[in-house]
């Protein structure tokens, strides 16, 4: 396993639509998931998406932690989840606006508006079929990580300027725990 680098807004593959997994148990996606999760893990992130460590396929990673899930029946703690190739659909048009950070943003946040149901499919390194509908945290941090997929970082989601800064100035400004990693 290899601690990855990551990209940073402005790289040109964080601009591109990342390219569909024809083998998700061939062994370069296994590797690539190995890293990927140890390269999460160091940063500290909650997920991490292929394009970010510079591979354009859509393979995305994350965690959701029991401090981050509402509690809610389809917002509980996730283990870690590896997703490749994955389809999202909405569930209703109900959004809500909460804090985002990024690994390819550092040092920033923003709040982001975002749906707050979500079923998502696909597939995991085994080829296991992934089907859950979620709500909350959870369906934030597929939406944010997916997003990724498509070449689009939380920046270009936000719909108001004054809620996008620095994290420690933003903290001060607004509240919340200076020891929480950022969401990516």
């Amino acid at each position: 396993m290899a601690i990855l680098k990551i990209a940073r807004m402005g790289h040109p593959v964080l601009r591109q639509k990342a390219e569909e997994v024809a083998d998700p148990t061939a062994p370069e996606i296994q590797q690539l998931v190995a890293d990927m999760i140890e390269t999460m893990d160091d940063a500290p992130g909650t997920g991490l998406a292929a394009p970010q460590v510079h591979v354009p396929l859509r393979v995305v990673v994350f965690r959701v932690g029991a401090h981050r899930s509402t509690g809610a029946p389809d917002d509980q703690p996730e283990a870690l989840t590896v997703l490749i190739n994955p389809i999202l659909e909405p569930q209703g048009e109900e959004q809500a606006l909460d804090w985002e950070g990024c690994l390819s943003v550092p040092g920033m946040m923003g709040a982001v508006p975002r749906f707050t149901r979500l079923r998502y499919r696909g597939v995991n390194e085994k080829g296991e079929e992934i089907d859950r509908t979620v709500s909350g945290f959870h369906a934030r941090v597929v939406q944010h990580e997916c997003d990724h997929l498509d070449g689009i970082l939380y920046p270009q989601r936000l719909q108001d300027l004054r809620l996008f800064g620095f994290s420690d100035e933003m903290k001060r400004a607004f509240g919340g725990n200076d020891d929480e990693p950022d969401p990516d």
